[in-house]
């Protein structure tokens, strides 16, 4: 994933799946550091499980706060945060479709329409490494 572009990207090997125009946290500059600022993570994590009955069209779970996410919280005396995930839109609001990209509306999320959430529901397994990169 490329935050700075808004792009979310699938790849088997070096070759593009699929290439996503996304939206993320309200605060998008800079890597998540603590609980509610915003922000969504930057670095290496797993695809680690699904929710089919979350308040948005399917969510897929992001092992956000991996091992140096912790230490930094820790040693700032912060808490990390959890429950970061790519998902759809709010149940409620699937008529927005690609609307809603004008702007970083999740807390920390990382959001794709409820069709492209079908379409990364279906092609990324569990276990899958995903980088998040500025």
């Amino acid at each position: 994933m490329l935050k700075g572009a808004r792009r979310m990207l699938l790849l088997q090997g070096p070759r593009v799946l699929r290439d996503y125009t996304i939206a993320l946290g309200k605060n998008p500059k800079g890597p998540k550091r603590n609980q509610g600022d915003g922000r969504t993570p930057e670095g290496r994590y797993l695809i680690d499980g699904r929710t089919v009955d979350s308040a948005f069209h399917r969510s897929i779970h992001i092992s956000y706060p991996n091992t140096a996410d912790i230490e930094f919280a820790r040693k700032a005396g912060l808490a990390p945060g959890a429950g970061v995930m790519i998902h759809g839109l709010p149940d409620d609001a699937s008529w927005v479709g690609d609307a809603h990209r004008e702007l970083d509306w999740t807390n920390g999320c990382i959001a794709v329409t409820d069709d492209e959430m079908d379409e990364v529901w279906e092609l990324v397994d569990d276990g899958t490494p995903i980088e998040i990169r500025p």
